[in-house]
């Protein structure tokens, strides 16, 4: 970022439904692509990233477990990848006076990666219960981009009511669904193939995955 130019992050919500390789994929276009992260971290995500990684994020140690974090695959690799978190900023999920808390806050809108039903049912019902759902509502109301990726099966009728009521509000309804058609061969490409819908829905360039172009059979001839 240049001398002077102020800071207009993407704000990355990470709930608790499992998923955290998607939210590990998204900070990393969304790195690779030059944007400024503000990243938040909920309590319940802290669980499902031990549970699917082994890596404990702490507060006072988020650089550290971030990189870690963002090294590894999705196959469970460390050192997969290298990402350069120094435009990242992150907010403890129980700081309600937060900057991103604000719609004075220069942010350009919120990713929630992956998004736990709990995590819809507060924001489409306008709760703040901590600091994810409040940046989520200060997104609607401010009229900024906000992707939830859904990641839940099957889903209830109550849930879908909620997904109703964010599509109604303005938000990007992206459920988690990896398409097969991009000659996917990794678990690695199925993951890349949600995180890029979730940027293309946020206007991000990246080359995450192949895009269809009309031919039949066509991720079968490289």
């Amino acid at each position: 970022m240049e001398s002077g130019q102020v800071r207009r992050p993407w704000v990355v919500g990470v709930s608790g439904a499992s998923g955290t390789p998607y939210a590990a994929a998204v900070l990393r276009g969304l790195l690779d692509a030059g944007e400024s992260v503000d990243l938040v971290v909920s309590r319940a995500s802290r669980l499902t990233l031990l549970d699917e990684t082994g890596i404990a994020f702490r507060d006072a140690h988020w650089q550290e477990d971030l990189r870690t974090w963002l090294a590894r695959g999705a196959d469970g690799k460390p050192d997969t990848f290298v990402a350069d978190v120094g435009d990242v900023r992150y907010w403890a999920a129980g700081d309600l006076a937060a900057g991103p808390s604000s719609g004075s806050y220069p942010a350009k809108g919120m990713l929630i990666v992956p998004a736990s039903t709990a995590s819809v049912a507060g924001v489409a019902l306008g709760l703040s219960k901590d600091l994810l759902q409040r940046v989520a509502s200060v997104t609607l109301k401010e009229r900024r981009r906000l992707v939830v990726a859904v990641r839940e099966t099957p889903l209830s009728g109550q849930t879908l009511r909620h997904m109703v009521a964010l599509d109604e509000a303005g938000a990007v309804v992206l459920p988690a669904s990896p398409a097969f058609y991009a000659g996917a061969t990794h678990i690695q490409d199925l993951v890349d193939f949600v995180a890029g819908r979730v940027l293309d829905a946020a206007g991000v360039p990246h080359s995450l995955y192949r895009r269809w172009e009309g031919e039949l059979g066509g991720s079968r001839k490289d």
